[in-house]
């Protein structure tokens, strides 16, 4: 049964959720556990400065995309997210080229950092903002490791250099909380949410 129909059966009727966001892995955890929605682009351009906590910025920025949400019809439900890798009280977001690829996967080796999603639901005109953090405990990395990592691509697209739903995998030694908020979306907390919003829980 999917997801979003315990809430319907539930007694609650639910409106269309879209995504405000182009990355495939957050519609890949939607879909994987049965939380129905719609694809949409947003207008909203990131600012990454000029703040001073990164867990404000995430969901400001995640409110923001989801506020400029394209082509979503009056009464649909809205989820905007961002999501960050923070080291040292310091922003990691997604590497420009294959030096400062480089430059993060050495700083995070052998480290603790930590991953955090800000997360907005739009929803019967109410404005949901909250976030989730997760610790990821990094393996230290051989230089061979760094480079070879580096020459598959996949940390390029992805904050911090890294991606643990692929061969990121391999350099993470533990995580506390939740698995899904690394990969992008932490899509427990997302249905929690929904459904206490729509009167469910």
């Amino acid at each position: 049964m999917k997801l979003t129909k315990i809430c319907i059966h539930k007694g609650v009727q639910m409106a269309g959720l879209y995504l405000a966001s182009q990355s495939p892995r957050r519609t890949e955890l939607l879909t994987q556990v049965g939380i129905d929605h719609i694809v949409v682009s947003s207008t909203y351009e990131e600012a990454n400065k000029g703040y001073d906590d990164p867990i404000e910025m995430v969901k400001e920025q995640a409110l923001g995309k989801a506020r400029a949400a394209v082509g979503v019809p009056e009464g649909s439900i809205v989820l905007g997210a961002d999501t960050i890798v923070v080291l040292d009280n310091q922003v990691l977001g997604k590497p420009h080229d294959e030096s400062e690829a480089r430059h993060m996967l050495e700083r995070l080796s052998g480290r603790v950092h930590s991953v955090i999603t800000g997360v907005a639901l739009l929803i019967k005109g109410q404005e949901i903002v909250f976030h989730n953090e997760t610790k990821v405990y990094f393996k230290k990395l051989a230089p061979f490791e760094i480079e070879s990592y580096i020459a598959s691509g996949e940390p390029m697209d992805k904050a911090g250099a890294y991606g643990i739903q692929g061969k990121g995998a391999l350099w993470v030694e533990k995580i506390e909380g939740s698995y899904t908020n690394v990969v992008g979306l932490p899509v427990e907390h997302v249905y929690d949410e929904l459904c206490k919003a729509l009167g469910a829980k």
